[in-house]
């Protein structure tokens, strides 16, 4: 998560990935701005929408690696942190595979594959 994390914040800022193949629109969405606030534009909600998601992903994982590494018999011994960790990257994987394209689909699922097997190891 933290990878994935980090380089949407990277494309949030730098290069081509998240910006539109047609230039006309990027003018467009800048030129815009949404129906509730007109002293914003589209492209800088676009900008904003990107960066939280690419810090909500962070915190996540500095989050959860802390615990792990630091507290791991919290994490570990807390169905409640086991649950909101899981149902969290279960949602991601969701939004990934119905909105997004198949690279954070992939990404997502390998990292759900890693937190359920170190839940599991925690047991073993």
């Amino acid at each position: 998560m933290f990878a994935l994390g980090a380089l949407h914040l990277l494309y949030s800022f730098h290069g081509p990935n998240l910006r539109p193949r047609d230039p006309e629109l990027e003018d467009r969405l800048k030129a815009v701005s949404p129906a509730i606030a007109r002293r914003t534009t589209m492209w800088k909600c676009w900008i904003g929408f990107n960066v939280s998601h690419a810090f909500g992903l962070l915190f996540f994982a500095f989050v959860y690696a802390y615990l792990a590494l630091a507290q791991s018999a919290l994490l570990f011994g807390s169905a409640y942190l086991a649950s909101v960790g899981g149902l969290l990257l279960g949602g991601y994987m969701v939004l990934a595979k119905r909105y997004w394209f198949s690279a954070p689909f992939r990404g997502v699922t390998l990292a759900t594959v890693f937190y359920v097997a170190g839940f599991i190891a925690s047991r073993v």
